[in-house]
């Protein structure tokens, strides 16, 4: 067995062993090496375990030949003996044609009756995810990258590179698909893989990649003791009526993480929220010179009476 086989095998190991016996796992296939890979190492690892392992490959319907390869995944996967679903999604074009697949994806995978979820992202993938988070400039929990677990959903590959995946489906024997999308340079994350990344490599140097997912880990760590902290302070807080003396004593990192809860509390939707509106709110604070309200999606307004910031929501 080569050395890319072990690798991924011994990837995956650690994530099952902490499921019990009888948990369903689902591997996500797209039919992409990362993802092919991953199934087979999970068919091989399941096998000293009670644990019960399916497929599913999400059809997006975004390309005529989605329903054929979706039928081809599901071929691959018999032959790793493992059972295959297809599920169409319908992919609603609200924020471009990625992020839209995205959602379209992660809802189709929350529905699904399973105790834990696989992904074949890499690291390859974690960092381009870190180098898109830089050029958006966001913030530390959005550069620390994605989790190795996040809920049900388990991550082994961000240590194992896309050169190990391909190496390990060419042993294995199976064919991955090369998605047209996957070279398309209309998407930001194709232009990250295929010129920036090349490019930086080229003039600063070798390991970019690496660094970029050193520094995940780092941050990862950072934004994780900070929501700790600003969690803690949220207990002993009404969010509804906050001190603004005690909250500029707390550090900025805290303090924005509190007014994000609050003001999430107050009736803000989901994924409405810009940093232009928490600084809005932050400005009361920390720049009062006798602003008016902050006035924010969903009918929220905050505002600053006596030294103390009030939200409320203006019912419609």
């Amino acid at each position: 067995m080569s050395t890319d086989l072990l690798a991924i095998r011994s990837a995956v190991r650690p994530f099952l062993e902490k499921l019990e016996a009888g948990d369903r796992v689902v591997v996500a296939v797209s039919g992409g090496a990362d993802s092919l890979a991953l199934a087979y190492a999970l068919s091989m690892e399941v096998k000293k375990l009670a644990l019960q392992l399916s497929a599913v490959t999400i059809d997006h319907q975004l390309q005529t030949q989605s329903t054929q390869q979706a039928a081809i995944v599901i071929d691959q996967m018999q032959t790793l003996g493992i059972a295959c679903t297809a599920i169409k999604v319908n992919v609603e074009i609200t924020d471009g044609l990625e992020a839209s697949a995205r959602k379209a994806r992660y809802d189709a995978l929350d529905e699904l009756n399973s105790d834990a979820i696989f992904l074949g992202h890499t690291h390859n993938d974690q960092a381009e995810s870190v180098l898109l988070g830089l050029a958006r400039g966001s913030g530390t929990r959005s550069l620390s990258g994605m989790a190795q677990v996040n809920g049900k959903y388990n991550r082994p590959f961000l240590l194992i590179t896309r050169e190990q995946t391909e190496n390990a489906c060419k042993e294995i024997g199976l064919t991955p698909w090369q998605d047209p999308h996957n070279q398309d340079s209309q998407f930001a994350r194709v232009r990250v893989r295929t010129e920036a990344i090349p490019n930086l490599e080229k003039t600063i140097g070798p390991g970019i990649s690496d660094a970029l997912v050193r520094s995940a880990q780092l941050l990862r760590d950072d934004a994780d003791a900070l929501d700790q902290w600003s969690e803690q302070e949220i207990l002993a807080l009404d969010l509804a009526d906050l001190e603004c003396s005690y909250l500029l004593g707390l550090p900025r990192a805290i303090r924005t993480r509190i007014i994000r809860r609050a003001i999430y509390a107050a009736g803000v939707p989901s994924g409405a929220l810009t940093a232009e509106h928490v600084g809005a709110v932050e400005a009361l604070i920390s720049a009062w010179n006798g602003q008016g309200p902050a006035h924010l999606p969903g009918g929220v307004k905050v505002e600053r009476f006596s030294g103390r910031l009030s939200l409320s929501r203006h019912q419609p």
